[in-house]
């Protein structure tokens, strides 16, 4: 039974990390639980003719309509904590880099700080430049589909191609398109880096409110770190390893393990644990059981909520 009153109202606040004092009502939350779900069955039926039109116009209603999502959302980790992995793996300016889906502007208006060459992009205007309130000459904006880079890009021109918490919101029909795109706009030896919720730990959209296993709404498919994997393997990239925690490479440093080559190993070695733990998990036939022993290994660093990727040219 669908959850109702104060009990989703707090998981709402939970799943989108809106603070406990924000005015959210039971209405707005079922508002926005019907035009998901009307705007996913939009999304889904789109084909690749119109389909850059229908996603356009599904993120500007959801963000428009549910305005709320853009002024009560919000991440209470430092910046710095927040982004100190991603640094970790672009490595030093001067660098050119290339955001799919930036949201706020959040991550790559701080890159842009660091003194990288950024570009911003989004599907919608709802999102983008207008909530930066810097002004950064090395940060331009852009809008794209997010799936034929190329069509947008000049080829062998960035560094990085970076997203966050963007590729599950795609037709899954676009996912290896996307990554022959990015691949393309990347110099020789250039990198895409990104993050993406895994399934074992999900839904991670409105779904897991109103208590679904799976995705019913945008987050349109969840990955498996194997299905990414053979994905980016078809579209080009040489070499792919799970990015290592900022964390853990302090450690590393200490142990001596400090090269480049060295962290890739690591990384490697990881993204193979991975794919053997997910594996595993897949012999739980019922995805609560799954989802409750990802939360059990995540605590002993032996899974994560996200898949966080690197993969070069």
């Amino acid at each position: 039974m669908e959850p109702r009153g104060l009990e989703l109202i707090t998981r709402y606040k939970r799943n989108y990390c809106i603070p406990a004092e924000a005015e959210i009502t039971e209405q707005m939350i079922l508002e926005h639980w019907e035009l998901e779900r009307k705007l996913t069955k939009d999304l889904l039926e789109s084909n690749p003719e119109n389909r850059w039109e229908v996603f356009e116009q599904a993120y500007t209603t959801l963000y428009s309509k549910l305005e709320w999502q853009n002024s009560f959302v919000v991440d209470s980790t430092p910046t710095i904590e927040r982004y100190k992995t991603w640094l970790q793996m672009i490595g030093s300016p001067p660098k050119k880099i290339y955001e799919v889906g930036s949201g706020k502007g959040k991550m790559i208006a701080y890159l842009a700080k660091c003194g990288f060459e950024c570009k911003a992009t989004e599907v919608t205007r709802e999102r983008g430049s207008k909530h930066v309130t810097d002004t950064l000459l090395n940060l331009s904006w852009g809008n794209s589909d997010g799936v034929h880079l190329d069509h947008f890009e000049p080829t062998e021109f960035y560094d990085l191609v970076v997203s966050n918490q963007v590729i599950e919101h795609f037709h899954p029909d676009d996912l290896i398109t996307h990554f022959k795109s990015a691949y393309k706009i990347l110099v020789n030896q250039g990198k895409y880096i990104f993050t993406t919720p895994h399934c074992h730990t999900g839904p991670h959209d409105i779904s897991l409110v109103f208590g679904y296993d799976n995705p019913q709404c945008m987050h349109l498919k969840e990955y498996t770190y194997s299905e990414l994997y053979d994905s980016l393997k078809m579209a080009g990239y040489k070499r792919i390893y799970c990015a290592v925690p900022a964390n853990l490479t302090k450690i590393l440093s200490i142990l001596g393990i400090k090269k480049e080559e060295e962290i890739i190993g690591i990384g490697v070695f990881y993204l193979n644990l991975m794919l053997i733990v997910e594996n595993a998990l897949f012999v739980i036939p019922s995805k609560k059981l799954r989802r409750s022993f990802s939360k059990l290994l995540r605590k002993v660093y032996l899974f994560a909520d996200n898949i966080f990727l690197v993969a070069q040219k």
